[in-house]
């Protein structure tokens, strides 16, 4: 049975957009290494993560549950369970080189081996745990770039988290994590079947590229939304205090700005692209060494983020919003071998429904209860049904102070965002507006769309209750 068990490569970016990649229809990205993984792979065009923030959404992730069953709302809450324990129960050596945002940083969660690099600049939570680059460059005599460093500079406030990254280029933590993961492959006895996780801790904030990489992008013309006034003042009460708030106090060494320039906009987006760029880049390498070790031959190699950045879009600075440039992630499924390759699933799914698919192409007992649902069906061609409706959840925590709870429910055409317990909310018609520019919250001639979603809303949730309504007692 193990020798048909396939090698399983999980590679994740942290808040990385769905238009950062050339292969999905964006010429202004360079990202050659997932171009390929897209014209031999299955791209899912319309995958969404069920949270706006890092452990909710990896979490959701690794247990095929949304963050209301989990209880993991927000960064910090205690994660220390998965399905990687099922695959280890499997015959799967698990390891995991990056990061996960577990919390404790170093909670098992089924792997075998855990070599933790977390959040670049760590403030709020685990400020002074020392990962592994931490140590790594401790060991060589260098001073992380972080925040106290950056605040020194005297137009911190103005560089909306654009840094340039000043030590020697291998020491970046992407390319530290990057390295370490093909070392790995290449020396570590060989490991039949594998899981191995790769979390790259980019693009997430500061937005501190190696300066030749950003030098590319400085000189394009580059995509970026135009926040109006009217906008603005459609958008509900609490991202107006949100806004407000992302002023006053610089999470992860972005300080955000009411009305930035042009220049300031472009500046972040050219970092943000070439952080990209250089993640492509890592991949490339660890795609090689695993073909040279053979883990390729019978692999599967998944690729995407957990969660997005509006990056001043919509008058935002990271995530805790519902946007798609927050929600929708690119999800890449390559396995040649197995899988025909070129071909785009439309249909909507939760990022989370990969977990499932994996256990089954693992030959892996699927934990119970589970809300993921399998997309084997899609990567086998025979079917892109997909979900009726997608679901996002964010609760009130450091960053989103202005609100209690923030739900998300989205089908193909529209979008509705709730506000537990306030009269205002969100409602985009995503096929005349795709970029949720004009909210229709309060307009009568859409009132049953609104009404339709809301009942949609509170069925999930009564059906969420009821289907995992066994799973917390596992743990007790």
């Amino acid at each position: 049975m193990a020798s048909e068990q396939p090698n399983i490569i999980f590679i994740i970016t942290d808040q990385q957009r769905y238009d950062t990649i050339n292969g999905l229809g964006f010429d202004h990205m360079e990202t050659p290494v997932l171009d390929r993984l897209i014209r031999e792979g299955v791209s899912f065009e319309h995958c969404f993560v069920s949270a706006a923030s890092c452990a909710p959404a990896r979490a959701s992730l690794f247990t095929g549950l949304y963050p209301h069953t989990t209880g993991i709302l927000k960064n910090a809450d205690e994660w220390r369970h998965s399905w990687v324990e099922t695959l280890n129960s499997a015959g799967y050596h698990c390891t995991n080189i990056g990061k996960m945002h577990t919390w404790p940083f170093e909670t098992p969660l089924g792997f075998d081996q855990r070599f933790v690099v977390e959040n670049k600049d760590r403030y709020l939570e685990g400020r002074y745990y020392l990962d592994e680059w931490d140590k790594a460059l401790r060991a060589r005599g260098l001073v992380k770039q972080q925040r106290e460093l950056y605040r020194q500079l005297p137009d911190y406030r103005e560089r909306l988290g654009a840094f340039e990254w000043e030590l020697p280029e291998d020491s970046h933590p992407d390319f530290f994590v990057g390295d370490l993961a093909t070392w790995w492959i290449k020396n570590y006895p060989k490991k039949d079947p594998l899981f191995l996780q790769i979390g790259f801790p980019g693009p997430h904030p500061p937005y501190d590229p190696i300066p030749r990489y950003a030098e590319r992008y400085l000189s394009k013309q580059l995509p970026i939304l135009p926040v109006t006034e009217k906008e603005l003042a459609g958008q509900p009460k609490p991202f107006h205090g949100m806004r407000r708030h992302n002023t006053e106090v610089d999470h992860d060494s972005v300080v955000h700005l009411l009305q930035p320039s042009d220049e300031q906009r472009h500046r972040q987006r050219a970092y943000y692209s070439a952080n990209v760029t250089m993640i492509d880049e890592k991949i490339g390498e660890i795609l090689a060494a695993l073909e040279e070790q053979g883990y390729l031959e019978n692999g599967i190699v998944v690729f995407t983020s957990d969660h997005g950045d509006c990056l001043t879009d919509h008058g935002h600075s990271q995530k805790w919003t519902m946007y798609d440039l927050v929600t929708r992630v690119p999800m890449i499924v390559w396995a040649p071998k197995r899988f025909s390759g070129g071909r785009v699933v439309e249909a909507l799914c939760q990022q989370m429904d990969i977990g499932p698919t994996l256990l089954e192409l693992a030959g892996a007992k699927k934990p119970e209860p589970l809300e993921a649902l399998s997309l084997r069906a899609a990567l086998e061609g025979e079917s892109d049904a997909g979900r009726s409706y997608v679901y996002a959840e964010q609760s009130g925590d450091g960053n989103f102070t202005t609100s209690q709870f923030m739900t998300m429910v989205r089908d193909k055409q529209w979008k509705l965002v709730h506000f537990l317990d306030e009269p205002w909310g969100q409602l985009f018609d995503l096929q005349n507006d795709p970029n949720e520019l004009e909210n229709l919250w309060n307009q009568k001639d859409v009132k049953g769309e609104k009404e339709r979603l809301l009942a949609e809303l509170r069925e999930w949730n009564i059906r969420s209750q009821f289907q995992t309504s066994t799973w917390a007692a596992q743990w007790r």
